[in-house]
């Protein structure tokens, strides 16, 4: 019995000693390297040479990807001279702006003052410093945002086509907003609406 411990230690210790003093000259082989060892990439490093390797990567988003956290594209181009389509149908996209924090109402009014104000008043009124209760530049008096009826049960939908595109006289404001302000700017508008809704409602 003894003697088979013996047998058993001097293989154990073999083993261990091979093991221990041979150099590995060859590794292993990797399961999918490209995962295993990724290349790094810098930004705006030119990637043309990968193409060479079988690899056609230029470091762009996905044609048709979102980036995270920003809204949907609004699925509506702008009509062609005489074509109402895409802005009746523009009725039915959602405001992806459901609340406004106090911050963000108030940064969202200061947008609304800027870019909308000098037209339609800073009491969404249309009596802005270009209209001036007819004595200013403007002749024509803008949309009354609070207290015309039109302007109260049109959809944000509709309201978006018009400051992204343009409408009537109205020039297009995409180049000052972008779209999340351009939402902010009509979430606003619409609290200021509910808000004149329900003030006149308890006066009654």
């Amino acid at each position: 019995m003894m003697k088979k411990y013996l047998i058993i230690s001097f293989l154990v210790a073999v083993v261990a000693l091979v093991s221990c003093s041979e150099v590995k000259r060859k590794p292993g082989k990797v399961y999918m390297p490209d995962m295993a060892y990724s290349r790094a990439i810098e930004s705006y490093t030119d990637l043309s040479y990968l193409k060479d390797q079988g690899i056609h990567f230029d470091a762009k988003p996905v044609a048709g990807t979102i980036a995270r956290g920003k809204e949907m594209p609004f699925p509506y181009a702008m009509d062609k001279a005489g074509d109402t389509t895409n802005y009746t149908a523009s009725k039915s996209v959602v405001n992806p702006i459901d609340s406004l924090t106090a911050k963000e109402s108030a940064e969202a009014e200061r947008l609304y003052l800027i870019n909308c104000g000098i037209c339609h008043g800073a009491k969404l009124d249309g009596n802005g410093p270009l209209y001036k209760d007819g004595n200013g530049p403007y002749a024509a008096k803008p949309a009354t945002l609070v207290g015309d009826i039109k302007y109260e049960s049109m959809p944000a939908g509709q309201m978006f086509y018009s400051v992204a595109y343009g409408k009537n006289l109205m020039g297009s404001y995409a180049s000052q907003l972008n779209k999340h302000q351009r939402w902010m700017i009509i979430k606003y508008i619409k609290n200021k609406q509910a808000a004149a809704k329900t003030t006149a409602t308890a006066a009654k």
